[in-house]
């Protein structure tokens, strides 16, 4: 493969998490630090930021303060959720991204996002491709729905697992603390994955978890959830749940009563309030006391609560996009290969088709899930314990996290 060079540009999409800058500071100082990148900018708010014509210089950061990004949650350079069409029903999107990729000389494009990024890593892959613009295109996984196919987990996964383990420790505990009886329930993000509702479960090996835990890959009874929370309940005069925003009935419509609250820029729904209503109908069937819990956005900004080997790994695959792509790959996705056997946890990048990951959602396997639906089984607790591992370094001044400032200048 012939050298290439130019500038390239990093963008972030989606949600937000607790590390996703680790990534993108993985992209930004390993990019700065090669002699085929000529120039590092930052896309406001994502390829928004692209078609606007709004890229920062990253070359104009101070290389110490861009450090602070490896503990500072949320996407500093902006995010969006933009749905470009297929270039074969509308190529405007397309032929504006390639005029400001030849107005600064784009060679390459790393997008740090989940599904939908990665459809946008594809599609604008293909279609520079199509018209002969040599750019190489690599996605940077992120979501905490670790729902990416491919890959054996995604980067922001394991700080927002951590968070909720750690989290419902803390309201196992507080729950005790009377000698009246009390019904917990605790919502966890995941629209149609599981994965982030199922680490509630990594609190039990502390014997500080929940008692049921529901997750959308198994379709909701209420009859049965009932029934599961006053045996629990009768047991113990205490119980916790643990539950997925997008758990859903047999028909599949969702028990979230925000289900028709509206969309986001993707088309999906938007959903919320599950605890809320899951609490007044046990509180009608049982009379007992029912406490609702919504994690919300705590489950993706929680940095102060960041898995060590969530920072190294997520800063891994910004590193490994550049060092693809200069190598002469494009259009693929970095992603981990693992390992959890006697020699214990190793991780190793690979590159995989974004078309393979585009739009595909990886949901728990239901071999992990109990017979019952309301719980997971020690499979998905030895995947997932190795994830959590390690401490955070984040500065701290005056008690409080000493996050990012960028200057943010912008090209012209």
């Amino acid at each position: 493969m012939s050298e290439l060079k130019g500038a390239c540009i990093i963008g972030q999409s989606g949600g937000p998490s607790a590390v996703i800058n680790c990534s993108a500071y993985g992209v930004i100082k390993t990019a700065l630090e090669n002699p085929c990148i000529t120039k590092v900018y930052g896309a406001c708010h994502g390829i928004k930021g692209v078609l606007n014509d709004e890229l920062m210089i990253m070359d104009e950061e101070d290389a110490s303060e861009l450090t602070n990004m490896l503990y500072t949650p949320s996407s500093a350079l902006g995010s969006c959720r933009y749905k470009i069409a297929d270039p074969d029903v509308d190529d405007t999107d397309y032929k504006r991204i390639l005029e400001i990729f030849k107005k600064y000389d784009v060679r390459y494009f790393f997008y740090n996002g989940g599904n939908d990024s990665m459809d946008t890593c594809n599609k604008i892959s293909k279609y520079m491709n199509r018209i002969g613009y040599d750019c190489r295109v690599i996605g940077v996984p992120k979501t905490i729905d670790n729902d990416l196919a491919g890959t054996d987990h995604c980067p922001g996964f394991a700080s927002a697992a951590k968070y909720i383990a750690t989290s419902i420790m803390e309201i196992s505990r507080d729950s005790q603390v009377y000698d009246t009886g009390m019904v917990t329930i605790i919502e966890c993000m995941g629209r149609h994955a599981g994965w982030l509702t199922a680490a509630a479960a990594l609190a039990n090996i502390k014997n500080d978890g929940p008692d049921l835990i529901y997750l959308p890959e198994v379709d909701f009874n209420m009859d049965q959830f009932i029934s599961d929370i006053k045996r629990v309940y009768e047991q113990k005069k205490n119980c916790i749940v643990a539950v997925s925003e997008g758990v859903h009935y047999a028909d599949g419509t969702f028990v979230s009563e925000a289900k028709t609250s509206g969309t986001d820029g993707f088309g999906h729904a938007q959903l919320g309030g599950l605890a809320a209503r899951l609490a007044d109908v046990v509180k009608n069937a049982t009379g007992a006391k029912v406490r609702p819990i919504e994690f919300s956005l705590l489950q993706r900004c929680a940095a102060h609560c960041a898995s060590g080997t969530d920072i190294e790994e997520s800063f891994l695959s910004g590193k490994t996009a550049v060092e693809a792509a200069v190598a002469g790959h494009t259009d693929k996705m970095v992603g981990f290969t693992c390992t959890r056997d006697a020699n214990g946890y190793q991780c190793k990048t690979e590159l995989f088709d974004l078309s393979l990951v585009a739009n595909t959602e990886k949901k728990v396997p239901l071999e992990w899930i109990n017979e019952a639906g309301n719980g997971v089984r020690q499979e998905f607790i030895d995947y997932c314990l190795p994830l959590i591992q390690g401490e955070t370094k984040m500065v701290k001044e005056d008690g409080l996290p000493r996050f990012v400032h960028l200057k943010k200048v912008l090209a012209k």
